[in-house]
């Protein structure tokens, strides 16, 4: 489980075929205190490390993961969100995340507000009921709070701490980037059995 709060981000230095599946090189300032088998959210994404060399670790990504998020974009020297899974005695700073992403969604305006920026997105989803105003969602990873929402477009606002230590601050319109809805959302909805056709 994760939270959302971004503990560092991971350069992409390479990426092999194999199979159906991606084998991700990734390079970051925390590769030292990774661990074999150990579960780490990229850009949202949970993925388990399965070889560390030197400042470098490798995940591997399945076709699942490569039809549902962002991964099946990324090129060499793309800047990838991280979180480590929160501990047991963690404190809750972000919101319950699962590192499952849900689906994409596509980067249409960016908006400098003078102290913050506010980006809006437009989902490849029709489930946008389960973004609430006011409510959370991860994007990239990073545990954010609905401002607004109107048909498949919704908004955030990014404060600079949060633009310049996540990847936040090289997206540009038509980036995409990774969503996961918040599970007390998804479970309502099953309860309520309101899946989209």
């Amino acid at each position: 489980m994760f939270t959302g709060i971004i503990e560092t981000t991971a350069t992409l230095i390479d990426l092999k075929s194999n199979g159906t599946n991606i084998d991700f090189y990734f390079e970051s300032t925390i590769t030292n205190e990774l661990k074999i088998d150990q579960s780490i959210a990229h850009n949202g994404v949970c993925l388990t490390v399965v070889e560390i060399k030197n400042t470098s670790y490798k995940v591997s990504a399945i076709l699942e993961t490569l039809n549902r998020s962002n991964f099946n974009k990324l090129k060499k020297g793309d800047v990838v969100n991280i979180e480590r899974c929160m501990p047991a005695n963690g404190r809750f700073d972000g919101h319950i995340v699962q590192g499952h992403v849900d689906c994409v969604a596509f980067c249409k305006k960016i908006i400098d507000i003078n102290g913050s920026w506010e980006f809006e997105f437009e989902l490849n989803s029709n489930e946008i009921y389960l973004v609430v105003e006011k409510g959370s969602v991860t994007i990239n990873g990073v545990s954010l709070t609905v401002v607004r929402g109107q048909g498949k477009l919704f908004s955030v606002h990014i404060i600079p701490y949060t633009f310049e230590h996540t990847n936040f601050k090289y997206l540009a319109v038509n980036s995409v980037v990774n969503i996961e809805f918040d599970i007390i959302g998804k479970y309502v909805k099953k309860m309520l059995n309101k899946d989209i056709a």
